[in-house]
């Protein structure tokens, strides 16, 4: 269920603290474990806690409205897992995290945490975004009563490639020439950067203005745009710095560093060389559930590229001695360890206890040198080349109408 900006706010009453199992998190594991790491200008963790599992998008009411999302919260803090994303988008995400942040405030007080939230989207459709200034205020206002805080380390306007203009050489694919050969059909080339192509572009930059006046006064100390094309997001950074004459401080894209698609790494020195950004986040390591045995019905893939995760399932679960989960497994630790190489905290969506744990086992395990191993690299560059074979490897799907 998406909350729109208008809508009445849910509650969720969580019992009292001592009344909520601690078992599992009392796994002294995370002692000697924790996850120090941090990247980049605004030192961002590694490992970014994805909050869109606190909603219907990848788990059940009753497990959204239960005590799991603040024990695998109180779990992730304790290995050192110290930044969420979250939105409004992502229905009651908000509300759930900051009830479970506030539970904990004793334990881990505000300032040993990092939060992350978005803007401007709050539904499907061209209904579904507010951009004007106003509401991105009232946005703002409201993720600040729902995560208990006065101040939000980074907000993102979400989801920019559906209300800005849209400029694509093609509207799927491989979309790496538009760094070269095709910037022109991008708009990128050398001296575009001012270009506005339309109201849609107007509508990015305004919203972005009220995000710098937030900034000015204290209560957003980062400011970014997130979306799925790399291009789109290109474009605008560059449109941004040039009308505002300083860069953005941060920017993530979803899906593209994975073991289907990891064309993230060829856009980073743009967006950091020629946009001037200060950070550039990954996101989604299992591309929103994709290379998972079961993908979500939602996902926006198209059938070829279902079809290829399929064959590299079963691929997998020919060497795995965990079956289906091969991999997941593998999409995990490919993710995190190009991740770690190019200094890009990872948005990665957990939901459980055992979520977490496992996310804190493959990075130290990457830390250890488990992608250093001669079969480690044989199975990447088998399913690398069964997506290859597929015609699929570094396809990025088109923008939904909505979804």
């Amino acid at each position: 269920m998406v909350e729109r900006l208008d809508a009445p706010q849910p509650t969720f009453i969580l019992p009292p603290l001592d009344q909520i199992p601690d078992e599992a998190e009392n796994d002294k594991a995370h002692v000697d474990n924790l996850l120090t790491t941090r990247f980049g200008p605004l030192n961002i963790p590694a490992i970014v806690f994805g909050a869109a599992s606190f909603s219907a998008f990848y788990n059940s009411d009753d497990h959204v409205s239960g005590v799991e999302p603040l024990r695998a919260t109180r779990l992730a803090l304790r290995y050192g897992i110290c930044a969420f994303d979250t939105s409004p988008y992502y229905g009651p995400s908000e509300i759930i995290l900051g009830n479970a942040l506030k539970a904990l405030e004793k334990e881990f007080p505000r300032e040993s945490y990092k939060l992350i939230t978005k803007c401007g989207r709050y539904g499907n459709g061209p209904d579904g975004f507010n951009y004007t200034a106003e509401g991105v205020r009232a946005s703002i206002q409201r993720s600040l009563k729902r995560l208990h805080t006065s101040y939000l380390d980074v907000v993102y306007l979400h989801d920019v490639e559906f209300v800005a203009e849209s400029k694509l050489g093609k509207k799927s694919g491989n979309h790496l020439a538009a760094l070269g050969t095709e910037k022109v059909a991008y708009g990128l080339e050398e001296g575009s950067e001012g270009n506005i192509l339309g109201e849609g572009d107007e509508a990015v930059l305004n919203a972005i203005a009220e995000l710098r006046k937030l900034k000015q006064e204290g209560i957003i100390r980062n400011v970014g745009i997130s979306g799925f094309p790399l291009p789109t997001l290109l474009r605008l950074a560059l449109l941004i710095k040039e009308k505002f004459g300083e860069p953005l401080d941060i920017i993530m894209s979803y899906s593209h560093l994975t073991l289907q698609n990891r064309t993230v790494l060829d856009f980073k020195d743009s967006f950091i060389q020629r946009a001037g950004v200060k950070q550039v986040v990954t996101a989604s390591p299992f591309s929103m559930g994709l290379l998972n045995p079961k993908p979500p019905v939602w996902h926006p893939a198209p059938e070829n590229i279902k079809i290829a995760v399929a064959a590299a399932v079963k691929r997998c679960s020919q060497w795995s001695e965990k079956g289906d989960s091969g991999l997941p497994d593998l999409a995990l630790e490919f993710s995190m360890e190009r991740a770690r190489q190019a200094e890009m905290p990872n948005v990665v969506g957990l939901s459980t206890l055992k979520d977490v744990h496992t996310s804190a086992a493959v990075w130290h395990n990457i830390e250890r040198g488990i992608c250093a191993k001669e079969d480690w690299n044989a199975h990447v560059q088998e399913v690398t080349t069964l997506f290859a074979e597929h015609g699929v490897l570094d396809l990025s799907w088109e923008t939904p109408k909505s979804r």
